[in-house]
């Protein structure tokens, strides 16, 4: 199955589902991955050699097919919705896209919000054009130091109904490829340090009864098979 994974910036396909798609290219299914915001310029202790710090991280991942749009980091909301949309489905169409995951909607980055909203919307591009493959699975994602920061108690807050077991040695994998991106890592107890993503796949593992998982939310997912 075509897997494509719509992310607002490099890293958060990473941090949110890098051991998911590294056992996803392992079983045969092929995976893209499309970043909203390529060139992250206001992010802290950014580094100069983002791009190859991507390229090194998804080849770690297995990943070969990347697409890349450059809207404004931090500032999705400026850009109209139309265009955030047009671009994923372009995105859906190029890969023949049959499941996508992507951000969760209540989540405290602007940029992981407009980019969930505009791939719900992108997800009916099969029943308003031909020859685009159905869509079988849509899949909410927890990007760590973000999602769990949702604090608006009116919103659906990210609630994971589905785990993908990937072992320890997922774990090794998703913290050597989020290692790539320079600047990224920080020591413990920041969400974003070896333990606490080791600790979280352990919890989100213990969850499900699975040997270290991560958790995704379903929005979707079409057939019992």
């Amino acid at each position: 199955m075509n897997y494509l994974v719509v992310v607002a910036h490099p890293d958060d396909e990473v941090l949110g589902a890098g051991a998911t798609i590294h056992k996803l290219i392992d079983n045969g299914h092929k995976v893209a991955v499309a970043i909203m915001v390529s060139q992250a310029a206001a992010r802290r202790n950014l580094s100069c050699s983002l791009s190859a710090d991507e390229d090194e991280a998804l080849s770690l991942l297995g990943v070969e097919k990347t697409f890349h749009a450059n809207f404004p980091n931090i500032k999705m909301n400026t850009v109209s919705h139309l265009e955030l949309v047009q671009f994923i489905e372009k995105c859906i169409e190029d890969w023949n896209a049959e499941a996508i995951i992507t951000h969760h909607s209540s989540d405290t980055n602007n940029d992981h919000v407009m980019t969930s909203y505009a791939v719900q919307a992108a997800c009916r591009l099969f029943q308003r054009r031909e020859n685009i493959p159905t869509l079988k699975e849509l899949l909410y994602m927890e990007v760590p130091s973000s999602t769990e920061w949702s604090f608006d108690t009116s919103a659906n807050r990210f609630a994971p109904n589905y785990f993908v077991e990937i072992g320890k040695e997922g774990v090794v994998i998703k913290i050597k490829a989020l290692s790539a991106y320079k600047g990224v890592m920080n020591p413990y107890p920041h969400p974003r340090s070896k333990e606490a993503l080791k600790g979280l796949a352990a919890y989100r593992g213990a969850q499900a009864g699975c040997n270290y998982a991560e958790a995704f939310e379903c929005a979707f997912k079409r057939g019992l098979i």
